[in-house]
């Protein structure tokens, strides 16, 4: 299969992140084409992993179709729908190591089997496999297979992770679904089974939610010094995605960091505002000193994803290289946790 997205299949794709991620949307709208096009499809594809898993009664079942999907677009042999086809043109194109979507597809399966976190490491790793895993692809798009830039390009996709889990906290505890660190909880004298049967935006509750966001402002500021390294045509955009999502930390921090009342989010007026200040920030890119953040070691969690497509001795890792044995045991994971096939899954 070559490596040319058919404009149909992109259009699909376009149409799916226009209604299914505003903010990536938008961020996206500055990328040059080159990057673009088959960042979009890289997404859509993303979102229809995910929505896979999160809608399906049967979540088991869903990653490992999933799974034998990955396998045909490796195989450069997708199935008959346009995010496939897509996908496995960029595939073919940009060589994408596929340790990376397996990373996806284990912190799905993590997902579906209704995985806690002991500790800010376990989430961190979740958020590695089902966030940064995509930046990591994001650099494969761009042809950037520098240590440092994808370290920081990690961070970024953890920090826009946490970012997240802060904003749906209250619509996750409505789903019985629970990622904040349980040793936090526990400091904070909040038990996890008594908040998931009445979630309320308690002072403890601020105050973790605010832990949160710092831990994430710390990696985006991290996340920063890495954008210059990557191609100039495509910091605008990256720039943007950091800054929007960052925006929701600081609308969350004036709703007193209350995730329960009211779902943080930004307007189209500072989404604007923001795409003008990450075109400052590009334009200023060419002429900032490297500040020494950039060299800053990946974080523990996110260090497999940086070999994976890292250059050693001027060579990139095999593409084909995946991980599968680590999906493999998420899946069984899952069907311990839900053994019968067709049972509807707990967050179904």
């Amino acid at each position: 299969m070559s490596g040319a997205i058919h404009p149909a299949d992109l259009a699909h794709c376009r149409q799916a992140i226009r209604s299914g991620s505003l903010s990536f949307h938008t961020a996206s709208r500055v990328l040059p084409a080159s990057i673009r096009d088959p960042a979009l499809a890289l997404y859509a594809f993303c979102r229809l992993v995910d929505d896979e898993v999160d809608e399906g009664r049967d979540k088991a079942a869903a990653v490992l179709a999933l799974s034998e999907r990955l396998d045909r677009v490796y195989a450069m042999a997708p199935r008959d729908a346009p995010e496939d086809r897509a996908f496995c043109a960029i595939v073919a194109q940009h060589r994408m190591p596929r340790a990376l979507p397996e990373a996806l597809l284990e912190g799905l399966a993590w997902d579906a089997a209704e995985r806690r976190y002991d500790d800010f490491s376990g989430l961190c790793a979740y958020s590695a496999r089902v966030a940064s895993a995509v930046g990591a692809m994001m650099c494969v798009l761009m042809g950037v297979r520098d240590r440092h830039a994808l370290a920081r390009a990690c961070d970024l996709g953890v920090a826009m992770q946490l970012t997240n889990i802060a904003r749906d906290v209250g619509e996750d505890a409505a789903a019985g679904r629970l990622y904040l660190p349980l040793d936090w909880m526990e400091e904070a004298g909040l038990s996890a089974e008594a908040f998931l049967a009445d979630p309320r935006a308690s002072p403890e509750l601020r105050v973790l939610v605010a832990r949160l966001l710092a831990e994430a402002r710390r990696l985006y500021l991290r996340a920063q010094s890495g954008v210059p390294r990557l191609p100039p045509g495509a910091r605008v955009g990256i720039y943007a995605a950091r800054f929007i999502y960052a925006a929701i930390g600081g609308a969350l921090r004036r709703q007193g960091f209350d995730p329960i009342t009211a779902r943080a989010s930004t307007g189209r007026l500072r989404k604007a505002a923001l795409l003008g200040k990450s075109a400052g920030y590009a334009a200023g890119s060419f002429v900032m000193p490297q500040p020494a953040t950039l060299y800053a070691p990946p974080l523990a969690e996110t260090a497999f994803l940086v070999d994976a497509v890292a250059e050693r001795d001027g060579t990139a890792p095999f593409w084909g290289a995946g991980r599968a044995g680590s999906v493999l045991r998420a899946l069984a994971e899952l069907r311990s946790r839900d053994p019968v096939a067709g049972q509807e899954g707990r967050r179904a």
